[in-house]
């Protein structure tokens, strides 16, 4: 298992005293696990991960740490599809959005300083101030587009 940095753990440990919760290992191991993985995430890969490498940590364990780690902005909540959340480490990344093909389930993920500059616009334009966005297009990869034509066309 990859080591994730002292900076994560350094965070992680100050935002559990800041808000009077324990450091406890199952916390620690979701961490390790998480910063491991350098893709999206649910809560059901991450136990499975978990389970392989002999971890034993709960899925309640992990349902209750994630919260904990969006919130000192360790993780995001990158992307929803049907009941199913998939998160992502943001710490030390650049932000970035996201393509999503319905069908085969890949994701792109894209920068691009005309939307940022666009939405500081939108912002400001209307006295908002953003705290964070998510941008997730839904739609087919040319694979799957193609795929989907094919099928049209047979029926």
């Amino acid at each position: 298992m990859e080591k994730y940095t002292d900076d994560h753990l350094d965070r992680f440990k100050k935002y559990l005293k800041k808000t009077g919760l324990k450091f406890t290992p199952e916390r620690k191991m979701v961490l390790e696990c998480i910063f491991a993985l350098h893709r999206h995430f649910d809560v059901d890969e991450l136990y499975d991960r978990l389970r392989k490498e002999n971890k034993n940590v709960s899925r309640a364990s992990i349902y209750r740490t994630l919260p904990l780690l969006v919130k000192c902005k360790l993780i995001k909540e990158a992307l929803r599809r049907r009941a199913t959340i998939s998160y992502e480490h943001i710490f030390g990344h650049q932000h970035h959005d996201h393509i999503v093909c319905l069908k085969c389930r890949k994701v792109i993920e894209f920068g691009n300083e005309k939307i940022e500059k666009l939405q500081d616009t939108i912002c400001k334009k209307y006295s908002f101030k953003p705290v964070e966005h998510y941008l997730n297009v839904l739609g087919y990869c040319k694979k799957c587009s193609e795929s989907i034509k094919k099928e049209v066309i047979k029926q």
